[in-house]
């Protein structure tokens, strides 16, 4: 059967209107085999797993982005352009920069500041803020309200550079209010933005800038049981 994309061997209708996205395949494989109900593998081209199934009822799927910008561009745009998908919900990790975040703590990204050069090819006369559907970071808050978790609402930092050539850059946006690190919402919300779409950016806290402090593989697994089922419960 032919491919509608290079990237996505699913076929429309194939992907539910609100898609989870981890960066890891893996992870991926592992929310639709755990907290989906008769979940169906629609697409593994390079090994990016992309699943649908339901959950409490409602039609969920859950695809891998890869990690970093470029990657989350070419995925979400081909679920936004391609495959009718209306949301998309980031369900990552993050390194802390704010002083009061511990491990396993959620980070609800109300903005995504970037060092990327992503925004350029919309040849807009100035700086674009990207900014996550207001609608999701409510229910979001909401949920995490219900169950007690610990959690900040802010601006987070989109990087694509993982090894920094200067260590102590990251003060620079800790200066400046900003949270925490991860490497792909920036690129997420300007392309809900240009498609009309929905996305919103939800990470946990894997390590604290600064400190070296980090979770293990294991403890990671655990901890975002939380953030997963908080990022399903606002699915629609």
């Amino acid at each position: 059967m032919q491919t509608l994309t290079p990237h996505n061997g699913a076929q429309k209708g194939d992907f539910a209107k609100t898609v989870l996205m981890p960066g890891d395949p893996l992870r991926a494989k592992f929310i639709a085999e755990t907290y989906l109900e008769n979940p169906k593998l629609v697409t593994s081209i390079r090994n990016v797993y992309g699943y649908t199934g339901t959950y409490q009822g409602k039609r969920v799927s859950v695809m891998a982005s890869g990690m970093g910008i470029p990657s989350i561009a070419i995925y979400s745009h081909e679920l936004y352009t391609v495959f009718g998908v209306e949301s998309i919900i980031r369900v990552g990790s993050a390194g802390a920069y704010h002083p009061d975040l511990k491990l396993f703590d959620i980070i609800i990204g109300q903005g995504a500041c970037t060092n990327s050069n992503f925004a350029a090819q919309f040849h807009l006369p100035g700086t674009f803020a990207p900014i996550a559907d207001f609608g999701l970071l409510r229910k979001a808050v909401d949920a995490c309200e219900a169950i007690g978790a610990r959690y900040m609402v802010g601006n987070i930092m989109s990087s694509d550079t993982f090894y920094e050539d200067d260590p102590e850059e990251w003060k620079q946006w800790r200066k400046m209010g900003v949270l925490g690190a991860e490497m792909e919402a920036a690129a997420l919300y300007m392309n809900a933005a240009r498609y009309g779409k929905k996305a919103l950016a939800i990470d946990t806290i894997s390590d604290i800038i600064g400190t070296h402090e980090e979770a293990t593989p294991k403890e990671r697994e655990t901890a975002f049981d939380q953030m997963i089922r908080i990022a399903l419960s606002i699915a629609e």
